[in-house]
């Protein structure tokens, strides 16, 4: 049964757990929700698309399974693993017992016959360890999967992710198909590190978070930092949106905007000024060349925004 009613209430459940949704996200939700496709979602790094996944399995009041990819990540890691350690121990109890179990048995043959019969033990649920992708198929429960950052994974995994995603079962050899018993909602991230193929975006609704314009920015500000005053906000969000128009390795994101406005709270500053931005640009900017370049620009910055103020 789907969990939202309409994509108004997707919306208003986001915002009361503090993520400001827009009606585009609002209704790509919606429609996942109700059509039962996965989300792929990209976008810069910090702008929330992890984010989106945590709120979305809050606001529906399912748990948060996650898969966080990477290179050399294989089905084992994403699927499901035997638990070796305690089948191993288990043999050493079948080996003290072996005894017992052939007791009767007249011929080699029987006896070995006696000793197969018992291979399924070692190969049943209690053995199984389930790792995010079974785990969300076996949920007892609609559960919220979310398969961060799949641009790191090698293609062959992607391959292997699509035909999970488009039956919602996996085989297991030893035990059968196990199927979905809930379809989860899928949230797929992606940092753009490389492109997804063909076959996964035509089976994924797709939606990008870039970074939001000054209202947004502002919003989410003031949602997330109450107790941030007003002029103190609005100068920390017309700066970071001036820093994004530079020529950087890394623009600063949602995430560091608000650590910069956290930052400036705990040095007790009323405002933003040209020299409070300079020794605290590290904050918003990871690489000391995009520290040495903006703060080259800070000067027009600063100018540019007393004139529209002023304006």
């Amino acid at each position: 049964m789907p969990a939202f009613t309409s994509v108004d209430d997707v919306a208003a459940r986001f915002l009361a757990r503090g993520y400001v949704c827009d009606r585009r996200i609002a209704t790509a939700l919606y429609l996942a929700d109700h059509m039962e496709k996965p989300i792929l979602v990209e976008g810069p790094a910090g702008v929330g698309k992890t984010e989106l996944a945590k709120t979305l399995a809050e606001a529906i009041g399912s748990d948060l399974i996650r898969l966080q990819c990477y290179e050399g990540l294989d089905e084992a890691k994403a699927l499901y693993e035997w638990e070796y350690p305690k089948q191993l121990l288990y043999t050493q109890i079948l080996r003290d017992k072996i005894g017992d179990v052939v007791a009767g048995t007249k011929t080699l043959a029987e006896a070995v016959e006696r000793l197969a019969a018992q291979e399924d033990a070692f190969f049943s649920e209690r053995f199984l360890l389930s790792r995010p992708l079974l785990a969300a198929i076996r949920s007892p429960s609609r559960a919220v999967l979310l398969i961060d950052e799949v641009d790191r994974a090698e293609p062959e995994f992607e391959a292997f992710l699509l035909e999970v995603l488009s039956d919602y079962q996996v085989s297991v050899p030893e035990l059968g198909t196990i199927r979905a018993r809930h379809i989860p909602m899928v949230i797929l991230t992606s940092n753009n590190a490389r492109d997804m193929t063909d076959a996964l975006k035509r089976r994924c609704l797709h939606l990008h978070i870039g970074f939001p314009d000054a209202a947004r920015e502002l919003e989410i500000v003031r949602l997330r930092l109450p107790g941030l005053s007003e002029r103190l906000a609005a100068a920390v969000v017309a700066v970071v949106q001036e820093v994004r128009k530079l020529d950087l390795k890394k623009l600063p994101s949602v995430s560091e905007t608000l650590d910069w406005a956290r930052a400036l709270v705990v040095l007790n500053a009323a405002e933003l000024d040209e020299g409070l931005a300079r020794d605290t640009l590290n904050l918003i900017l990871k690489y000391e060349g995009d520290v040495e370049r903006a703060a080259e620009k800070l000067p027009e910055i600063f100018s540019s925004l007393r004139t529209r103020a002023q304006s």
